[in-house]
């Protein structure tokens, strides 16, 4: 198949989960060789759906998926599955193959120094921090030498330096490259073409251009068709007032007034379904536990990862009430490690050199990056009533719905949702437990970008002591930061 050529085509493909849960609608859409594209949908409308459908992990309701003869296909999957965390890296990258493959060590190097990630082979895969693991899903990918490269979230958990090597590996690649990804600056590096899924339609509309270019065409053409329909509403309105006034003459003029009817009824079919923008989520507020006063947190030392090592590091962080400590420090350097010791006020964790006070009967609210503080067994409404402290479920239900879990969807298995999705039932739930001390571990992974600023916002009017993991500037510059603990060798 020669370079240009169509690789990948939808046709017609419908898709839906179970009884009434409709993802696809008669999709139809093609990709040609080389081409770099991005998916682009608001949480839970389906674009991981796409990516497992090119691979066979799905098959569609109906309509055709094709994929050209010979063509392979490897996914970096946004996570590593939690049955897959405690393999060594070899065994995890054994994963990607159907068969064994015995030369797979001079593969796997080859593939980490394409990530900028060392380590060696018999590492366990949990023992990485979550920018390390995003590194080791982008290099399960590439150890497959596929022709189409699916990649989901790549930019996730990674640091600045990360998410600039991927960048510029995608600007160089001359594979055909599919990315979901909520990153505007870092998409618009090497993107070529959009497709995107429109959540209400369940339909694709495919686009040419960089991302930023595709964006303005979106939004031109939702004026072009607000104006074309706002011109044939009050046309139709006209002929309607026509028609009525010729119907009162009687006689000849009450066929021209028919006429009129019929015109301004063809005028209200011509109108178009306006796309509609991508749903934020409403405004909200984090509260803060009441009665805590004095020192809430005090840090006195923490541990740093460098190389195979852990040094111990000493500090004086003092936190009370309404202060807000950001985390800084790449990739691997232990920045997980301390939040979850101090979340679950423990050293077993990992963090040995850790010497930490926090006050009695403080609240602990933690916001994992891989949701682990999530059961995946519960429903959404049976997840939020845990920590309801009584509500009713029409409270339960409202709450949810700020946070765009609507209908049965609450009803939904957590471990059934996107990852966007299982993130602003996280949110939810801060919202319910009322921490005195709020622990967030880059919580803007998997989020809609239109999203980002109604939490930027909750974060930043929160009351209580707070301690903040993120490698996203643009959100950390929308929140007050009164100290920042910068972990380096």
């Amino acid at each position: 198949m020669a370079n240009g050529e169509s690789i990948i085509s939808f046709d017609k493909v419908s898709f839906e989960y179970g009884v009434n849960k409709h993802i696809l609608d008669e999709v139809s859409f093609s990709l040609r060789r080389g081409s770099k594209t991005t998916i682009m949908g608001q949480n839970g409308a389906g674009k991981s759906t796409i990516f497992q459908l090119l691979t066979g992990a799905l098959a569609p309701t109906s309509g055709q998926v094709n994929v050209g003869r010979g063509v392979s296909i490897a996914i970096s999957r946004q996570v590593i599955p939690r049955d897959q965390l405690d393999l060594t890296i070899r065994e995890f990258f054994a994963t990607s193959f159907t068969e064994k493959v015995y030369d797979i060590d001079p593969r796997i190097d080859e593939v980490l120094e394409i990530v900028n990630l060392h380590a060696p082979h018999d590492r366990v895969v949990r023992s990485f921090s979550g920018g390390q693991q995003a590194r080791l899903l982008l290099a399960s990918a590439l150890i497959q030498k596929s022709d189409v490269l699916l990649l989901d979230e790549p930019t996730n958990n990674l640091d600045k330096a990360g998410i600039a090597h991927l960048r510029q590996f995608l600007i160089d690649c001359n594979k055909t490259c599919i990315v979901i990804s909520h990153d505007a600056d870092f998409l618009n590096a090497f993107t070529q073409g959009v497709l995107y899924l429109d959540v209400y339609t369940r339909k694709i509309e495919q686009y040419v251009g960089n991302y930023f270019n595709v964006v303005e065409q979106i939004t031109a053409r939702i004026e072009r068709e607000n104006s074309k329909n706002a011109r044939l509403a009050k046309e139709a309105i006209e002929k309607k007032e026509k028609a009525n006034f010729f119907a009162m003459k009687g006689g000849r003029l009450r066929s021209l007034a028919k006429k009129m009817r019929e015109d301004a009824e063809e005028m209200e079919e011509a109108q178009v379904d306006v796309r509609r923008e991508d749903k934020t989520i409403r405004a909200f507020t984090i509260p803060a536990q009441s009665h805590l006063t004095g020192e809430i947190v005090h840090i006195n030392s923490y541990s740093i990862r460098k190389g195979a090592k852990s040094v111990t590091k000493k500090a004086n962080i003092s936190m009370h009430k309404n202060r807000h400590l950001l985390l800084s420090g790449p990739n691997g350097i232990g920045k997980t490690t301390l939040l979850e010791s101090l979340a679950t006020h423990s050293a077993s964790s990992g963090q040995a050199g850790l010497k930490a006070t926090i006050a009695p009967g403080t609240t602990i609210g933690y916001y994992r990056q891989d949701f682990s503080t999530l059961n995946f067994d519960d429903t959404v409404y049976d997840s939020l009533q845990s920590v309801a402290r009584g509500l009713d479920e029409q409270d339960i239900r409202s709450l949810a719905a700020g946070f765009l879990i609507t209908g049965d969807a609450i009803r939904t298995k957590i471990g059934n949702l996107s990852e966007g999705q299982k993130g602003l039932v996280a949110f939810a739930r801060l919202v319910l437990q009322r921490p005195g001390l709020l622990i967030l571990d880059e919580p803007t992974n998997h989020i809609n970008f239109r999203h980002l600023p109604v939490i930027a916002k909750a974060l930043n009017d929160y009351q209580g002591a707070m301690i903040l993991v993120s490698h996203v500037p643009e959100f950390v510059h929308q929140i007050r930061i009164d100290e920042t603990l910068e972990l380096e060798a």
